[in-house]
């Protein structure tokens, strides 16, 4: 055997080895390949019903926000008629409520005096209230006294 007939052979066996190796990787990626594609099938088999759920979800708060924007427009509407109706009230009663409560005070203060007689109404002792406490007109008298 010649030494160009040994380089054929080793050529020959490495390019069998090198083959074989790339063989092997070949099916680990087609075994990888099909690994994925069931599990992109898979995915896609729990997804589409999870985003008819997520649509209808969305399309159930749209119809609720829709709901509660017409009950914020009633609110909005019944306040605007009390602001008025408080306001005609007001202007309508307030002026003669007052007028008479004046008027009554007024007869009260008239027919209380005379009540009382000559000397006036009996007039209660004040008291000075000093940090919460309240001292009788007695104890005043006496410490302005010392």
């Amino acid at each position: 055997m010649s030494g160009g007939e040994v380089a054929g052979i080793l050529v020959a066996v490495f390019w069998a080895i090198l083959v074989s190796f790339l063989a092997v990787a070949l099916a680990r990626l087609a075994q990888t390949l099909r690994a994925t594609t069931k599990l992109v099938a898979d995915v896609t088999d729990q997804a589409v019903p999870l985003l008819a759920d997520a649509s209808s979800a969305v399309r159930s708060a749209q119809t609720q926000i829709d709901r509660v924007d017409a009950i914020a427009s009633d609110v909005q509407e019944v306040t605007s008629n009390a602001s008025a109706l408080s306001t005609t009230v007001a202007s309508t009663f307030g002026g003669p409520l007052v007028k008479v409560a004046a008027f009554g005070y007024g007869v009260r203060r008239a027919l209380g005096g005379r009540k009382e007689g000559p000397a006036g109404p009996a007039k209660e002792p004040r008291r000075t209230v000093i940090v919460g406490r309240t001292i009788p007109a007695a104890r005043r008298t006496k410490r302005k006294k010392d």
